[in-house]
């Protein structure tokens, strides 16, 4: 029997392996998807030694960035963007080849496209871990012009969270949470922003899935933001990385 699985910490929130599992079971598929829950990424050889009919894993946080170092290489796009979620797990001889993908870009940008419009020319990037570099490349593909947000001072491309405003809402009307602020359980929280300064030509895009609805999309709805969760991103993802895993992405 495959295996596929899961590597981050912490899992609660794990989306995948009742998604892929019921894909088995539906398509009579002979396969297993699994979580592991690792402490650290060194964890990983481990994980792999111990589970050699696995042929794929996802990646979620904190370990897209910091599993580049264990990867024999990745896919152009992985390369560029400097975050793994998709690795392809393959045999030669007595070697394992491991191979990162990134599938946010693809699930991202194709969960977004149908609600922009001309009006939509700049965003504002919550957050700076693995995910959020996905969507800073998503976000340019579509043509759009990015700026992260942060609780610190990164770079000149990063202003923090004190530096927006309400004429930088309605300049950057596209703003994406990158961030786990809002997830389950801690649902009563929200990124700090001038929501009164939102209107209809906001869009707010959470890449959090629970719960349907987050507080920062509520507060944005109140305002007459458009809202959207991550939960079709991440549809689109498991589509891509059942693709990634079997090859049919080539260099």
């Amino acid at each position: 029997m495959d295996k596929y699985g899961l590597i981050g910490y912490p899992l609660g929130h794990s989306f995948s392996i009742s998604y892929f599992n019921e894909k088995f079971d539906n398509e009579n598929i002979d396969a297993k998807y699994s979580n592991f829950e690792i402490p650290s990424i060194d964890n990983l050889p481990e994980v792999l030694a111990s589970n050699p009919e696995l042929k794929g894993l996802n990646v979620t946080i904190p370990y897209k960035q910091q599993v580049i170092g264990y990867l024999d290489t990745l896919s152009p796009e992985a390369k560029t963007i400097g975050a793994v979620n998709v690795i392809r797990v393959s045999h030669k001889g007595n070697k394992t080849i491991l191979k990162g993908f990134n599938s946010d870009v693809i699930g991202f940008t194709k969960s977004i496209e149908p609600m922009l419009t001309p009006l939509h020319r700049k965003a504002l990037i919550l957050g700076t871990g693995g995910a959020s570099r996905a969507i800073d490349f998503g976000l340019k593909s579509l043509g759009l012009e990015t700026l992260f947000v942060s609780r610190t001072h990164h770079d000149e491309k990063t202003i923090t969270y004190d530096e927006v405003g309400a004429e930088t809402v309605r300049l950057y009307n596209v703003i994406v949470n990158c961030t786990p602020c809002g997830m389950y359980p801690k649902t009563e929280t929200c990124p700090d922003l001038p929501y009164s300064a939102m209107n209809e030509n906001n869009i707010l895009y959470d890449l959090i899935y629970n719960p349907d609805e987050t507080l920062f999309m509520k507060r944005g709805a109140e305002y007459g933001a458009n809202t959207k969760n991550g939960l079709e991103m991440l549809l689109l993802q498991a589509f891509a990385s059942w693709e990634f895993w079997h090859g049919k992405e080539q260099d």
